[in-house]
């Protein structure tokens, strides 16, 4: 909420003058990487737990630019919106969630990013419990998907010269929808320099596939932030969950979006101020019930 402004009765005469019309400017959007844990197929087995894998949503665009290519969710601000409400909205229209988490990732304003013309896009990264959002009705000129989000990387260059540090990573992003096998893939290489002890990134798409726009940057860079989010603190994985889940739901949360095994026994005594136990049981059949917990809010929010 912006605070309330009086001006000057100098003020207001310049700025009865001012046309703004003189400087260029550009159109401004909200893009949104929506990440899920969801199931992979059909599990032919009851007695073992349904496999899950981390997904993205992607629209597949019915017009120009990149007609038939795979974007993310996001549009452009209405008039009197600001980019979170932008992403709120296009958030719910897309899956008819409105309480998801958000994260800003970045803004994104590269010459040439979009043919159209200037435009700026302000993402972020959003995470959802997917099995109870509800996507749009497909159309014949719309259709959106979840796809398996798979990350390998190559180091390419590691050099150390005096204070400065120059590290350059490729990156190949794999997207693959369960229930098409369309498969996307594209690579981006990433630039990291160190100088004067500060950092300096930069981004580079060599590949595209079918990824609109420079939105194979954008996922990558919303994957990474995750990794790194929930490496160094579990709490955002909390938001891949519904509001009751099992501690083994959680770990697998958690190894799913770092993609490595963790110690049970280490990971259960890191998590347990952030839980609270329920007096629920799991109803699945197939296999023993389990007990239910949620977080624990006082914990949670009070660092």
């Amino acid at each position: 909420m912006i605070m309330s402004y009086t001006m000057s009765k100098e003020e207001k005469q310049y700025l009865s003058s001012y046309d703004i019309s003189k400087f260029e400017r550009p159109s401004v959007a909200s893009d949104i990487a929506i990440f899920s844990i969801r199931n992979d197929g059909a599990c032919d087995n009851i007695r073992k737990l349904q496999k899950k894998s981390l997904k993205i949503l992607l629209i597949k665009r019915a017009s120009y630019p990149y007609k038939n290519c795979w974007a993310l969710p996001g549009g452009f601000c209405k008039p009197g919106e600001d980019v979170i409400e932008t992403a709120k909205r296009e958030l719910f229209e897309e899956t008819n969630v409105k309480n998801a988490y958000l994260q800003p990732v970045g803004v994104f304003g590269e010459k040439g990013r979009d043919p159209r013309g200037w435009i700026i896009s302000n993402t972020f990264m959003a995470l959802m419990d997917g099995e109870t959002c509800t996507l749009r009705a497909g159309t014949d000129a719309w259709e959106a998907r979840w796809f398996n989000i798979e990350l390998t990387q190559e180091e390419k260059k590691r050099e150390i010269k005096n204070d400065d540090f120059v590290l350059e990573t490729a990156y190949e992003l794999r997207l693959v929808n369960d229930e098409t096998k369309l498969e996307l893939k594209a690579k981006v290489e990433e630039s990291k320099t160190f100088r004067h002890y500060h950092e300096e990134v930069c981004y580079q798409i060599i590949e595209r596939d079918k990824v609109a726009f420079d939105h194979a940057e954008i996922i990558l860079r919303a994957l990474l932030s995750l990794r790194n989010n929930v490496s160094n603190n579990f709490k955002q994985a909390f938001d891949l969950l519904p509001e009751l889940f099992t501690l083994t739901q959680l770990q697998n949360a958690v190894e799913i979006i770092l993609n490595k095994k963790l110690l049970t026994a280490n990971f259960r005594r890191k998590i347990a101020d952030y839980v609270i136990e329920t007096e629920q049981m799991t109803e699945t059949a197939g296999y023993r019930p389990a007990k239910l917990f949620r977080r624990n809010v006082e914990r949670f929010y009070s660092n």
